[in-house]
């Protein structure tokens, strides 16, 4: 495992550019890259030479090996389409290629902390509250849910699991309770958010006490559907299918102290497939370490693997690993 985390390495880089350099960075990252990139780079202190030189260099040989294809796509795709079939028809075409990601206002709710929009958002029909959800990043939801009642927490996720798209009815109550959540254009054509996935990938940040809360209300209200969700959530256990240069890439992000909490709830099964892909040296004091460490608390065993699972996910969502899954749609 290396000393640095990509989010290190990040911080590092950002504090050897310069303040006005660095600002400009910023502007093209999202609000929540730069509440975790900001409260990395506030605990960077006395950094070694060396540590700040072999993150350049690590910068240097990325940037070589990046092409400019793919850079600002979105207004790449906008210009070509507007020309060609004019602002009507590229308007509809636009709505559905890129997601209503013009949407300012939801935007404006990705900057605020979780427990301000919870508390602008909670007397509101659970209902909204789902559809504001689905519009948000998974672990910003789960976090504004975590704020809630578990009577409205577990109403709000049946509802995000059961809704199948968002219709420009609903876009418009949307903006009759945030000023301007989405664009309200109507060409804008039913959303493809909400739904078993989207439900997934929000309890899948949830604690375990939320989580079986969640699913409960769920089967008891459509035992199917709670299936069909469970087999879409990767959990801790799912590491096991992962191919071991998976595993490797891994555990090149993840601190030592953070995988010997999360192993201690781990079945034997995949601590060896932890161990197969250390060096003889790291897993020998990996398994030492396991073996020193005395009992440690379930809640924080499930934070910890949480924190291991939200790695993976950007490892997977940057196509560096795959996840296994079940069915024949098992990439992701």
């Amino acid at each position: 495992m290396t000393e640095n985390t990509g989010l290190q390495k990040a911080a590092i880089l950002m504090l050897a550019m310069g303040e006005a350099e660095a600002a400009e960075v910023m502007k093209f990252l999202g609000p929540r890259e730069v509440l975790k990139l900001g409260a990395a780079m506030a605990t960077m202190k006395n950094v070694p030479h060396e540590q700040v030189v072999a993150t350049l260099d690590d910068f240097r040989d990325h940037v070589a090996a990046a092409s400019t294809v793919g850079l600002d796509s979105d207004e790449y795709i906008r210009q070509v389409l507007t020309k060609a079939l004019g602002d009507d028809k590229a308007s509809v075409l636009l709505s559905r290629i890129l997601g209503g990601k013009d949407a300012s206002g939801i935007e404006s709710l990705k900057w605020m902390d979780s427990q301000s929009v919870a508390e602008l958002i909670r007397n509101e029909h659970p209902q909204i509250i789902a559809t504001i959800l689905v519009h948000l990043e998974r672990d910003q939801a789960c976090e504004i849910l975590g704020h809630f009642t578990d009577r409205l927490r577990n109403d709000a996720v049946l509802r995000i699991a059961t809704l199948d798209g968002v219709q420009p009815a609903a876009l418009r109550e949307l903006n009759d309770v945030l000023t301007k959540l989405l664009s309200g254009n109507e060409n804008i054509k039913k959303s493809t958010l909400g739904g078993i996935r989207t439900a997934a990938e929000i309890l899948n940040f949830m604690s375990g006490e939320q989580e079986s809360s969640v699913m409960d209300n769920i089967k008891n209200y459509d035992n199917d559907m709670a299936q069909k969700i469970m087999d879409e959530m990767f959990v801790f256990d799912n590491l096991i299918d992962v191919e071991d240069r998976g595993i490797q890439l891994l555990l090149r992000e993840v601190q030592s102290e953070m995988l010997i909490i999360a192993l201690k709830g781990a079945s034997q099964e995949l601590r060896d497939k932890i161990f197969r892909n250390m060096s003889a040296r790291a897993s020998e004091m990996m398994r030492e370490d396991l073996e020193s460490k005395g009992p440690v608390r379930l809640s924080e065993v499930e934070t910890q693997q949480k924190q291991i699972l939200q790695i993976v996910r950007r490892l997977a969502d940057e196509g560096q690993i795959v996840l296994g899954g079940k069915g024949e749609d098992s990439f992701v």
